[in-house]
């Protein structure tokens, strides 16, 4: 019989709470961990061979513990009443309606598990944010749970994702650290040291650091923040480099190699993506705005702003180069999702890219290793030319050029020269992550426009 405290739930089976409740089971083999999201659909894939999400090595770590001590289901009732610790790993989206719309965090999803929680409960619970939520939530959450009816106490907790898509798997099992906030209290302290105490059948305690919960909930934003303020600020010097002829790997390189620097996140390249960066700065410049910081929430937005300059101007100098006009033109993209090893689609460059391009009348013709199923979704409602392939030579037959959108390390290894000989001519090859061998490709025929680079062409 399964011990009672050592049952664990995850409410949402996205990209965080499917990965990190595999990795508690495989770790924790005495507690039942179970994974229960309404998307019937979603579970299903979850209990299949053929999971909903790419991540490498996630295969085999579902595999490893599934029907054993990890089960995926519908009925999130159930499992809440059965479960001692709740996750909640649900959608925290960027509100697109009333005040703080298109920054503030949109907590419907989160308040509605919280009332679900609480009408489900019939003992004491401990309730984990998993979702990425806005400085000061866990209060608000805290209050609705302890205004049940049934006299059951809630403990509140912030437990920050800091995976990665692509390296999720690597990312949970070698953490660089795990963060645990709590409430000042002596429930609060109690239920971090039963987190703390999962956490640490693998991860070195010294990596487990406990804070406030309010100090959580910051890192996580302003940890998001510094990343994509890196990649903002490289991109914004991509363009620079294009108009004085630097080189901006050289560039990065260079600075990089400054200790007080360092080389993470200075790869130039089209903007980032994914789910949490730009949803999280936004939600940051809301909280600044919010606590009358004006300076600092225009200081973040910015980052924002240099993210959509960098998609739009990979666009236009796409036309620009192609004699103005890409009307009609095959532009084959390779790469959909927002980086290389996921399918993950979300906020990617190639949405807004590809928006851009079908404005202007071009015909696009796409193609991903892993990204296809999302790629459709994610333009189901684009009216113009667009055409999906599962081979990359038939997506560029008949193309007038490329454009790199995703750093898949596959895209290097392709044979250019029977590339181009599929092309129209002249044919262009535009490099918005830097990772072909750009003179080679001049070398065979191709007019090449790398990013924060000068352009190789035969005109």
């Amino acid at each position: 019989m399964m011990d009672q405290d050592k049952t664990i739930l995850c409410i949402g089976a996205g990209y965080v709470g499917g990965p990190t409740m595999a990795m508690i089971a495989a770790k924790c083999p005495e507690y039942k961990v179970t994974v229960a999201d309404i998307n019937a659909d979603r579970i299903a894939r979850w209990n299949s061979d053929r999971l909903p999400i790419y991540e490498p090595g996630l295969e085999q770590l579902v595999a490893q513990s599934r029907g054993r001590n990890l089960f995926f289901t519908t009925d999130v009732e159930k499992g809440i009443r059965e479960s001692k610790i709740i996750f909640v790993s649900v959608n925290t989206p960027t509100k697109t309606f009333g005040s703080g719309a298109g920054k503030a965090a949109d907590l419907q999803f989160w308040e509605k598990s919280a009332r679900l929680i609480m009408e489900c409960a019939t003992e004491d619970k401990i309730v984990v944010e998993k979702s990425t939520l806005p400085v000061r939530a866990a209060e608000a959450i805290h209050r609705i749970l302890q205004s049940n009816t049934k006299g059951l106490n809630f403990s509140v907790l912030s437990n920050p994702e800091f995976l990665a898509e692509g390296t999720a798997v690597a990312d949970l099992e070698h953490p660089d650290r795990v963060l645990i906030g709590s409430m000042t209290t002596p429930d609060g302290h109690d239920s971090m040291e039963r987190l703390v105490e999962i956490y640490a059948h693998w991860v070195p305690r010294e990596k487990i650091l406990t804070t406030n919960v309010w100090s959580s909930e910051m890192s996580k934003l302003v940890s998001n923040a510094m990343l994509a303020q890196r990649i903002s600020s490289i991109n914004s010097i991509s363009a620079l480099c294009e108009k004085t002829e630097a080189d901006i790997q050289e560039v990065s390189h260079a600075i990089g190699m400054d200790s007080r620097i360092g080389g993470k996140f200075l790869r130039a390249g089209v903007g980032f993506g994914g789910s949490c960066f730009k949803k999280d700065i936004l939600n940051l410049v809301y909280l600044c705005e919010c606590y009358n910081l004006p300076e600092v929430a225009a200081y973040w937005e910015q980052v924002v702003r240099m993210n959509e300059y960098q998609e739009r101007r990979f666009a236009e100098r796409i036309v620009k180069n192609m004699f103005n006009t890409v009307s009609n033109k095959r532009i084959a993209l390779f790469g959909f999702a927002f980086k290389a090893d996921t399918g993950d689609t979300r906020e990617s460059p190639a949405i807004h890219i590809s928006n851009l391009l079908i404005g202007e009348h071009a015909s696009l013709a796409i193609y991903d290793p892993k990204a296809m199923e999302n790629a459709r979704a994610d333009l189901a409602g684009t009216e113009g030319k667009i055409e999906y392939f599962e081979d990359p030579y038939e997506a560029v037959r008949g193309a007038h050029a490329i454009a790199l959108i995703t750093d898949w390390k596959e895209f290097t290894a392709y044979d250019y020269g029977k590339i181009f000989t599929l092309m129209e001519k002249p044919a262009f090859i535009f490099d918005g992550r830097n990772i072909l061998d750009h003179k080679r490709l001049y070398s065979i025929g191709f007019n090449v426009f790398p990013l924060g680079k000068p352009a190789l062409t035969h005109f």
